[in-house]
């Protein structure tokens, strides 16, 4: 046990020398078993152990007698001890939310906590083997991709290692009845109301029985075959990341064409990885999600709208942008302030600005490009009569810009230039009175744009806040 435990810490390069270490220790056989053999194996590594038990208060005095018996357990080994209550089936009724998942995420935030708040470098968790089949098994079912069959991860980026990943259940109780180690035994694990236990003590022994007796070791070896494929996609995901996904947060956007030409296994990943990036996490994304995204950038043309959950897909001509819900609110779309000339006005999307400059014409000459050259525009000042002030675009907005017979509708003006839905809502435009006298790549009204013989000039520049 001990050699094999080594191996799989070196392997996956778990702890560096000096590290300090906090095991979780539920006070079952795993963890149990788990503790002894790193206060074993500590010297190797000049590993500083400490030990931290979460008490999710769902079995009355038998969850404190865990905890005491953990508690005594490190007593008895000399080693620092963390308790931690929360009353999980109290949680769960408040929210709403599944007893299961909601025990398995406060798991998880004590953990964290643990670590950010600065004890521990690692936290060790007793998952084994017999776990990590149970795990492959119970994603195939909810139809999970490859990630999800990767199952249970020896090392994650936050801070958690497993070094009994390798190790079978049975395996573990023997190593303890050998060296006469006591454990507890949690009554939980014998109820079939838990999706896991149904797997472990129903499904799992029925597939060993009548399909394949190493089930166990088959689905493990998945996992393995699965987490070496998942390792290549990661390299391979960020580096098509960095080139096709434009992250302003707390939107991510790509475009549909550059998504199409991708293979699928490519496009289906980097859609997760869009996803991942606005959620924080794929708690919830299956595989229709996915296959629903790569339908709607599928399309050969047009506007689409999908919801997974946590996350607004929303595709305008050859752009498509994942946001979180609401972001579209028309109570946080519109504006209208003041504009002093001249003077800096800031725009609520953030990143920009609008600059009003005030220049004398002295020896003007010619035009530049038509009175606008890209986000710079020049009119006539002294035709402009009543207050400015910067808006976004509203429906029925119009004006004539420069270059145009007649008046047109900035709805008109979107569709020509191809400019997506959602960068239309906040659009800036600037108005004298009623009038429109500029919008944003349209320029300057024709009829107020500066001329060779205007005296002084009133120049426009969308610049960066």
């Amino acid at each position: 046990m001990l050699e094999r435990v080594a191996e799989i810490i070196t392997r996956y390069s778990m702890f560096q020398t000096g590290q300090r270490v906090a095991v979780a220790v539920s006070g079952g056989a795993d963890s149990t078993c788990l503790l002894h053999v790193l206060f074993e194996l500590a010297p190797r590594w000049n590993l500083h152990l400490s030990v931290i038990h979460l008490d999710h208060k769902l079995r009355g005095e038998e969850s404190s007698e865990d905890a005491r018996f953990v508690e005594q357990m490190a007593a008895a080994l000399g080693l620092p001890f963390t308790r931690t209550e929360v009353d999980v089936a109290k949680l769960a009724r408040e929210r709403g939310e599944n007893l299961e998942q909601l025990a398995r995420q406060v798991r998880r935030r004590f953990f964290l906590d643990h670590l950010r708040a600065g004890p521990a470098d690692r936290v060790a968790l007793g998952h084994t083997r017999s776990d990590q089949a149970e795990t492959v098994l119970f994603r195939f079912l909810r139809g999970s991709g490859t990630a999800g069959l990767a199952g249970i991860r020896p090392v994650t980026d936050d801070g958690f290692v497993r070094p009994l990943i390798t190790i079978d259940r049975a395996d573990v109780a023997q190593f303890l009845r050998d060296r006469k180690i006591a454990w507890r035994e949690d009554s939980s694990n014998a109820s079939l109301e838990f999706d896991r236990n149904r797997i472990r003590l129903e499904l799992l022994p029925m597939l060993a029985r009548e399909w394949n007796p190493a089930i166990a070791e088959t689905l493990a070896h998945t996992a393995d075959w699965a987490l070496a494929e998942e390792a290549y996609w990661q390299t391979e995901i960020a580096r098509l990341a960095g080139q096709q996904l434009l992250v302003k947060p707390p939107a991510v956007f790509f475009r549909a064409d550059e998504l199409q030409a991708l293979p699928e296994a490519a496009a289906r990943r980097l859609a997760r990885r869009a996803i991942e990036i606005v959620r924080g996490d794929l708690r919830g994304i299956g595989f229709a999600h996915i296959a629903a995204v790569l339908e709607l950038a599928s399309q050969q043309e047009g506007d689409g709208r999908l919801q997974v959950p946590g996350v607004d897909v929303y595709r305008s001509f050859e752009w498509i942008r994942l946001a979180p819900p609401g972001i579209d609110r028309l109570e946080t779309r519109n504006f209208r302030y003041t504009a002093v000339v001249p003077g800096r006005v800031p725009l609520p999307e953030g990143g920009s600005a609008v600059l009003l400059e005030l220049i004398e014409n002295k020896s003007f000459t010619e035009m530049p490009e038509s009175g606008y050259n890209g986000l710079m525009g020049c009119l006539d000042w002294d035709r402009i009569s009543g207050a400015l002030e910067v808006r976004n675009w509203r429906p029925g907005d119009q004006y004539r810009p420069v270059g145009h017979a007649g008046g047109e509708r900035i709805k008109l003006l979107f569709q020509q230039a191809r400019i997506p839905l959602w960068e239309r809502r906040s659009w800036p435009v600037i108005t004298s009175g009623n009038e429109i006298i500029w919008a944003r790549r349209f320029g300057p009204a024709a009829d107020l744009v500066a001329t060779p013989q205007s005296r002084v000039l009133l120049k426009i520049q969308e610049t960066s806040a």
